[in-house]
């Protein structure tokens, strides 16, 4: 699909984007894309586009600040409420583009991006659908049960000597953004590595480090202030092999999540099968158009 570079501003910030472009006609739907920890617009998120392009939609595909080609310090650093409002800004360019209705324009957020798309989809009325793709659903006591109690409190410990360390210095620390050893890590283990370790994920503008302090933004997100609060309709999509993110997480924020509402549960094996492989993107995408069809 066509695709044009295009920039817009967040807060001050230059943001970076791919606009996937569908056959030219009439004013179209749009879908603002946020994904996976430390992903960068040509991976998960761009793949996703170029797929909602040929469904017809104008498809956003961004670099939040501090990562890839856009600007933000310090480099690779997680900012939770900073993604919220470049979602909100990713919003504002697209409804201001002439191809795009800003009355059907849609959130879709991919694994961590989940939780940024339920977190801006609960304020902002000018989102009018989200769909959720193998998302996750943190919040700080469904973490610190998972780590167990003791676990819990010595990581927490660490973060913060690492920012008595960065106050005391003035430098950054950083870890790597994959381990398929495990911590440190922002996503330890050899399932994220065997994207974004290898061909499968590679590309120019993704590194393989985050700021330490991102892991500690990504351990305390919260989606169960927000979701019970998002007003427009909400597709969820999970796999049932996924060990990263269990089903019964997906399911769960489904049971709490208000009407309108649509759940498909696909037979994967394991999470990042849902970032690029066909057999189940393509129905992913083919319940979150028909879903948006409906919707918006």
């Amino acid at each position: 699909m066509p695709i044009e570079k295009v920039e817009f501003s967040s807060d001050g910030y230059r943001l970076a984007g791919d606009l996937y472009l569908p056959e030219p006609g009439a004013e179209r739907g749009a879908v603002v894309l946020t994904g996976p920890f430390s992903g960068v617009k040509e991976q998960v998120t761009g793949y996703y586009a170029d797929w909602f392009a040929r469904r017809g939609y104008v498809a956003l595909a961004f670099d939040h600040r501090n990562w890839g080609g856009s600007e933000g310090e310090p480099r690779q650093h997680e900012d939770a409420s900073a993604k919220v409002s470049d979602l909100r800004n990713a919003i504002g360019f697209l409804a201001a583009r002439p191809e795009v209705d800003s009355e059907r324009i849609a959130l879709c957020g991919v694994c961590l991006g989940g939780i940024y798309a339920i977190q801006l989809a609960a304020f902002d009325p000018r989102v009018k659908a989200v769909a959720l793709i193998a998302a996750a659903y943190n919040s700080p006591k469904l973490i610190h049960d998972r780590f167990g109690a003791e676990n819990f409190a010595v990581l927490m410990a660490q973060f913060a000597q690492i920012a008595q360390r960065q106050s005391d210095t003035g430098e950054i620390e950083y870890w790597p953004a994959v381990n398929p050893e495990g911590m440190p890590a922002g996503n330890p283990g050899p399932e994220p590595f065997e994207y974004y370790g290898t061909g499968r994920g590679a590309w120019p503008g993704w590194e393989n480090r985050c700021t330490a302090l991102s892991v500690l933004q990504e351990l305390t997100l919260d989606v169960d202030s927000y979701l019970p609060l998002v007003t427009a309709p909400l597709v969820i999509v999970h796999g049932r092999g996924d060990q990263a993110i269990p089903v019964a997480d997906a399911e769960a924020a489904f049971a709490t999540a208000p009407e309108p509402k649509e759940l498909l549960l696909l037979d994967t094996s394991n999470h990042i099968e849902l970032y690029d492989d066909d057999r189940y993107v393509l129905p992913a995408i083919d319940r979150a158009v028909s879903f948006f069809e409906k919707s918006m």
